[in-house]
C-alpha cells in the first residue's frame, strides 16, 4: 500500500533518528535578539518569496534575519526540530529541485575537486594520523581527502543513517551516529583527533558556538580545525534574496560571517593558521540560485563564467584553518 505523504515523512524521520514532523506543532517562537551577539538591532533579510507555496508544516521557513551589529544571519523563526532537514524530500518551495540542478551543473568531479582543495590546504602542516569529519553525510569529503592524505585514518560523524552507508562503502573507518555536542560522544572521542573538519556543517547546527567548543574537545592539543562555511556577506546573497539557495533551505539555521568565526576561535584560544575566500568558491552557488523553480524557469547558467566568479565577491564560501591551544582546553 502506498504511504501517504505524512506517513512517508514520519518514516524518513525515523531513519534519521529525528522526531516525526507534526503539522499541528507550532514553529519555535520568533527571536527578538541576535543568537550570536545578543543585539536587538535586527533587520529582515528574507521574509517571503512570491513563488513559494504556503507550507503548513514549516510555517515561517523562509524567515531570515540579519543582525545590524555583528552581521550574523539566522533563520527566524527557526523550524521545529522535527521539521529540519526535510527540505530534500518534501519541500514545496523548490529547494530540492535547485539543489539537484546545482549537483548536475557542478558534477561529482568538480565537487571532489573542491573537497581535495580543502584537504590540500593542510599539506603544509604535519601529516595527521586521525581525522574526524563532522556532518559527513555519505562520506564524500573523507573519500576525496584520502587521496591527499593516504596515511591518515578518517572517521565520520553524522546524525543520520548516511554515516553507516559511508562506513559500508569504505569511505570512513569508524562511523559515529549522533551530534558532536552529545556528552556521550564527547566523552568517547575526547582528545582523539589531529584534525576535525566541518565542511558546511556550522550553518546546520542549532548552536554553532557549541559545535566549535565540542570540536576543540575531541582535538588533541595542537590539533587543527578546518571549517568551510557560507559567507552571508557575499554579493549573491544580497542580489538574489530568497532565490539564493542558503536562504531557501530550512536546514540552514545560521550563516556566520568570517569575522565572527575568527573572533570566536581566537576567544577560545585558537591560533588562525590560514583563511581563504577564493579556493572553496565554485559555480555551485550561481547554479543553485538560478536553477528552475516550480514557479518558472530562469536562464540556465553556463560553465564559462566560473573562473571569474571565483575571483570576485559573487561566490559564497570561505575556509578557515585554526590550531588548538598546545594544552587541552
Amino acid at each position: 500500500m502506498r504511504r501517504t505523504p505524512r506517513t512517508a515523512a514520519a518514516h524518513r524521520a525515523e531513519r534519521r533518528g529525528e522526531p516525526a514532523p507534526d503539522p499541528a506543532r507550532p514553529p519555535e517562537p520568533r527571536r527578538e535578539d541576535c543568537p550570536w551577539c545578543g543585539s536587538t538591532r535586527l533587520r529582515i533579510r528574507v521574509r517571503t518569496r512570491p513563488s513559494a507555496a504556503p507550507d503548513p508544516v514549516r510555517p515561517g521557513a523562509l524567515g531570515v534575519d540579519e543582525c545590524r551589529d555583528c552581521a550574523h544571519v539566522f533563520r527566524n523563526p527557526r523550524p521545529a526540530a522535527g521539521e529540519r532537514a526535510r527540505h530534500d524530500s518534501d519541500a514545496p518551495d523548490g529547494s530540492r529541485e535547485r539543489h539537484r540542478f546545482a549537483e548536475r551543473f557542478l558534477g561529482a568531479r568538480a565537487s571532489a575537486r573542491r573537497h581535495r582543495a580543502a584537504a590540500r590546504a593542510l599539506l603544509s602542516l604535519p601529516e595527521p594520523e586521525s581525522w574526524l569529519d563532522v556532518g559527513t553525510g555519505h562520506g564524500h569529503f573523507p573519500e576525496a581527502a584520502r587521496e591527499i592524505h593516504p596515511y591518515t585514518s578518517f572517521d565520520g560523524l553524522d546524525p543520520t543513517w548516511r554515516v553507516h552507508r559511508a562506513w559500508a562503502a569504505g569511505r570512513v573507518e569508524e562511523a559515529h551516529r549522533g551530534h558532536l555536542t552529545d556528552p556521550a560522544i564527547l566523552a568517547r572521542l575526547r582528545c582523539r583527533y589531529d584534525v576535525v573538519s566541518m565542511v558546511h556543517h556550522l550553518e546546520r547546527a542549532p548552536d554553532p558556538r557549541a559545535e566549535l567548543r565540542a570540536a576543540l574537545t575531541v582535538l588533541r592539543p595542537g590539533g587543527h580545525l578546518l571549517v568551510e562555511a557560507i559567507d552571508p556577506g557575499r554579493a549573491f546573497g544580497r542580489l538574489l534574496g530568497g532565490r539564493w539557495f542558503p536562504h531557501g533551505e530550512p536546514h540552514r539555521l545560521h550563516l556566520v560571517p568570517p569575522a565572527n568565526l575568527l573572533a570566536e576561535l581566537q576567544a577560545l584560544g585558537c591560533a588562525i593558521v590560514a583563511t581563504d575566500h577564493r579556493a572553496p568558491q565554485t559555480p555551485y552557488v550561481p547554479a543553485g540560485a538560478l536553477a528552475p523553480t516550480p514557479a518558472g524557469a530562469l536562464p540556465v547558467p553556463d560553465r564559462a563564467p566560473a573562473p571569474p566568479l571565483r575571483r570576485i565577491r559573487f561566490s559564497g564560501a570561505y575556509r578557515v584553518i585554526a590550531r588548538t591551544p598546545p594544552s587541552s582546553p
